[in-house]
Order: C-alpha cells, then sequence, then structure tokens
C-alpha cells in the first residue's frame, strides 16, 4: 500500500492507495481556521499535526491490514501557509500564517518600492505579493519578542506545512522541504536550485531556520514506528496544486490541469524549460525527479464556483449550484449575454483591480436561463485567457486539458470549455487528484510503477471533444474580450462609486 497525506486549508485528509492506484480507505478531519484582523488568517500548527495523525491512523485502520504493508508516504500540502517552531521542544512560537492572509501587503510594497520586483520576477519566477510564504516567516521574526535573536542562535526552524509535517513525522529528524513548495516561498532560486542569498538578506530570513531542499520524489527520512506501528520511508512531497497536475498525469510538455473550485487553478507543464511569462503568470517547479527539474506555468481565475454561487445567494435565479446546469439548460444559448465576474477585478491576463463585474446584451428576451447559462461560460472563458497567455509564452499549443473540482459535474460547462478551447477536455475519474498525485510519485520513487504504468492509474471518465465551428468559436471569444475590456479601470472612472 502507499499512505497519501493530504493537509488542506480546511481538512487534513489522508488515502491509502494499492499497487493500481485504487483507493483503499480514508480518514479526513475538519481544521479550524482563525481570522484575528481583517485581512488575517491562522492555522493552528499542533491542530495540523494532531488531525494529519488521526487522519492517517484512520486510513490504516480502515483498510484492516498492518502498518507494515504499507510501502512508502506521500505529502501533498496547502502552499504557501508558514511558520516557525523550536528546534528543540517542537513548539510553534506563533500560528501557522495561512496563505489567504493578507498581512504582509505594505512590506511586499516597500519590496516594489526598492526596485526588488524584477529581481524576484527573474530569479524566482514569482510576482511580489503577500500570498508567497518569505514575507510571513518575516513577520513572525519581527512580531514574536526575541524571536529574531533566538533564530540566530540557532534556536528555531521554519517552513511550509510539508516541512512541518515531515519533521513532525520524522521525530525531527529530518527539517526538509521540496522543490515544488519551496518555488512558492519567494526564496529560492529557479535557475541556481538554492535559497537565493541575496533575497534571503533582502527579505531578513535567517538561513539557519530554512529547511534543505530535496527533489519532490525522493528521499524524506521515514516516519517514527512510534505513530503507526511501523517504520515507513517518506518517497515524495508536492504542494497541492502541483500534485494534482502529477494526478492527472500530465507528464509531457503542454499537458495542463484546470481545478474549478471557487476560483480556477490553472497549470501546464512546460517540461525541463523554466518559462518566464510575459502575461503575469507564475513560473514555478511543477515537481523534481531524479537529477532534473521539470517546470510549469501557473495561473488563476479568481472568480468561477464563486460566480455559480453568486446566481444562487445573490440573484437566487437557482436553487443552489448543482442546479446550474438544468436552468442554463432550459436556453439553446446565451443569445449574445455575457457577464463578466469580475467581482474582485481581473487577474492574468489582463492584472486590473480596478475592473468590476458586469453583464452586457442584455434585451426584453433575456431569462434567467440566459444569465446563468452566460455565468457558466465565464468560467470556460476566464479559462481559455490564462490558457491562452500560457500557449503564448510557452511557445506550444495545449495538447489537452485534464480538469477536476465541483463544477466539472456539470456536462454543459464541459462541452463548453471543450468548445471554447478548440481541445478536448478530459474529465478523469479520480476526484482526489491531489492525493493520488503524491501516491503516484511516491510510488515511482520506491521503484513499484514505470512512468508507462501511471498514465493508466487516472483514466478518462469521459471526455469532451469540441463541435463548435472554428469561426464561431472565434467570434464568441471576441465578444468576451470585448466585455472584459468595457469592465476594466471601472472603480477609477469618477461617479462610479
Amino acid at each position: 500500500m502507499i499512505l497519501s497525506l493530504d493537509q488542506g486549508t480546511t481538512s487534513s485528509r489522508a488515502i491509502l492507495f494499492d499497487y493500481e492506484a485504487g483507493m483503499i480507505s480514508q480518514g479526513q478531519y475538519e481544521i479550524s481556521q482563525s481570522f484575528p484582523r481583517p485581512g488575517w488568517v491562522e492555522h493552528d500548527p499542533n491542530q495540523i499535526w494532531e488531525t494529519q495523525l488521526a487522519a492517517a491512523r484512520e486510513a490504516i485502520r480502515g483498510s484492516g491490514r498492518p502498518a507494515d504493508e504499507i510501502s512508502a508516504i506521500g505529502i501533498t500540502n496547502q502552499r504557501e501557509t508558514a511558520l516557525i517552531w523550536e528546534k528543540a521542544s517542537g513548539k510553534p512560537i506563533y500560528p501557522a500564517i495561512v496563505w489567504q492572509d493578507r498581512r504582509t501587503a505594505e512590506e511586499c510594497e516597500e519590496l516594489k518600492r526598492r526596485g526588488l520586483a524584477d529581481v524576484i520576477a527573474a530569479r524566482t519566477g514569482l510576482v511580489v505579493d503577500a500570498y508567497f510564504s518569505a514575507t510571513k516567516l518575516a513577520w513572525i521574526l519581527d512580531h514574536v519578542p526575541g524571536a529574531r535573536e533566538r533564530a540566530d542562535r540557532g534556536e528555531l526552524l521554519g517552513g511550509t506545512i510539508d516541512t512541518w509535517l515531515i519533521w513532525k513525522l520524522t521525530g525531527g529528524a529530518v527539517h526538509a522541504t521540496d522543490v515544488t513548495n519551496a518555488s512558492r516561498t519567494m526564496l529560492y532560486n529557479l535557475h541556481e536550485r538554492i535559497w537565493d542569498e541575496q533575497l534571503i538578506d533582502e527579505l531578513r530570513i535567517p538561513r539557519s531556520i530554512l529547511p534543505e531542499v530535496r527533489m519532490s520524489g525522493g528521499e524524506f527520512g521515514a516516519a517514527s514506528s512510534k505513530w503507526f506501528g511501523a517504520q515507513i520511508p517518506i518517497r515524495s512531497v508536492l504542494g497541492d496544486q502541483q500534485a494534482a497536475l502529477f494526478g492527472h498525469t500530465c507528464l509531457e510538455a503542454g499537458s495542463a490541469k484546470n481545478t474549478y473550485g471557487t476560483g480556477c487553478f490553472i497549470l501546464m507543464n512546460t517540461g525541463t524549460e523554466a518559462v518566464a511569462s510575459s502575461h503575469g503568470l507564475l513560473t514555478t517547479v511543477a515537481w523534481g525527479m531524479g537529477d532534473e527539474l521539470y517546470y510549469a506555468l501557473e495561473g488563476s481565475v479568481f472568480v468561477a464556483g464563486a460566480a455559480v454561487q453568486w446566481l444562487h445567494e445573490g440573484l437566487g435565479l437557482i436553487e443552489g449550484p448543482a442546479d446550474s446546469e438544468g436552468k442554463a439548460g432550459e436556453v439553446e444559448d446565451s443569445e449574445g449575454v455575457v457577464v463578466v465576474p469580475a467581482f474582485t477585478g481581473l487577474g492574468a491576463p489582463y492584472w486590473d483591480m480596478y475592473a468590476r463585474g458586469a453583464v452586457f446584451g442584455l434585451t426584453r428576451g433575456t431569462t434567467a436561463g440566459h444569465l446563468v447559462r452566460a455565468t457558466l461560460e465565464s468560467l470556460a472563458f476566464q479559462s481559455r485567457d490564462v490558457i491562452g497567455a500560457m500557449e503564448k509564452d510557452a511557445g506550444m499549443p495545449l495538447t489537452g486539458l485534464r480538469v477536476d473540482g465541483g463544477a466539472v459535474r456539470n456536462d454543459l460547462l464541459m462541452q463548453f470549455q471543450a468548445d471554447i478551447l478548440g481541445s478536448e477536455v478530459t474529465r478523469t475519474m479520480y476526484a482526489e487528484t491531489t492525493a493520488l498525485g503524491a501516491a503516484l510519485l511516491a510510488g515511482l520513487t520506491s521503484g513499484i510503477w514505470t512512468r508507462e504504468q501511471l498514465e493508466s492509474f487516472n483514466k478518462a471518465e469521459k471526455v469532451f471533444s469540441p463541435t463548435m465551428e472554428p469561426a464561431e468559436r472565434e467570434l464568441r471569444y471576441h465578444a468576451w474580450q470585448d466585455a472584459v475590456s468595457r469592465t476594466m479601470g471601472w472603480e477609477k472612472h469618477e461617479g462610479h462609486r
């Protein structure tokens, strides 16, 4: 068996997989978030550890098999969440600061004012933002009395959630992270494959607290036998979105996955080349195996499932998200209605924080069905925006899109996604692609599977092929782009507030 630990933003999950990558059993426990001030989001590191341990034990119990039948552990985790703890006691000195937390936005603006944005982009592939881990670590060191002095004395350790779990599982024997999580800190040099000395100095992060960076598929020590009754090697570590890319077996350059949640996370494999983006996308490590790093371009759609929730909670047009397909199916098409759900501005490739949502093309004949259909279509249009930017940056065409997340059960949306991309969209059998990805890489690293075998594990549940005529596709997409352009800068216009 292979044990996959999937530590997310709202829960800790563990899944046991067999040697055909079939799910045997699982355990899951919710974790609580605290919001001490507006824009602040925190987790209790001890609760993260305790729920992850309990979930793993539940999965093992549920299998009815002994822990010594587990060949390897794979870890996947919420990215960018950061914490610092005491080396001697293992006690966290402050709650974990979650990836959604915005408290260090001003520090990020200061980095930009100091002219570091281009340096950080060139070396790390990232934009300067409070989203990433580095400024969170610096904030803890600055705001916990005596923390900087203790760090200088070598008494403290820091890292992201994967590092915390590895350290706890190995009884403090291993303080390490993998290349995917390191690449989300704003401190890791993608080209030299090391913590960047200048950035460490500029962001005031003591080198002594940072973990050793290892390949995603590699050796991370072993979970102590006191946890599960057997010593189990840890053979893979991946950030959650990279794990989903691997779980979808997007192993070739040009292959991509889209996770449709509140927003959309889109990653495209660009192979062994770190592609710099000229469209505001992120360059990130997809995974590391052997001596080779594989890279990806990443882009986000801010509002996806949240737009469908708005139809339900804000407008009352549907009974719930599951009702959206039926309502949209009441009409043949959106009849020229275009919804731009720029509720919080526009992300890649537009990057306009002053844009606001709008509905275009209304006539007296517009019905609730047209509005619902146009809102669903906006998810597909926004995804094409990001994927189109990826194709331009990478200089390679999309070879197919594999999808997961709540909205992929909506056949009408998936068909429109295929139509507007002009590419096949594959809905895979596994909903839990993140946990599967960590398990597949652990199995590959352990020599249980070959790369060729992985391709057969997460099979297609349904493939949506484009049926729309190319001329119609481009006409529809041009109308979308026209609508988007009209929403841009809205908040800046006099009298629009």
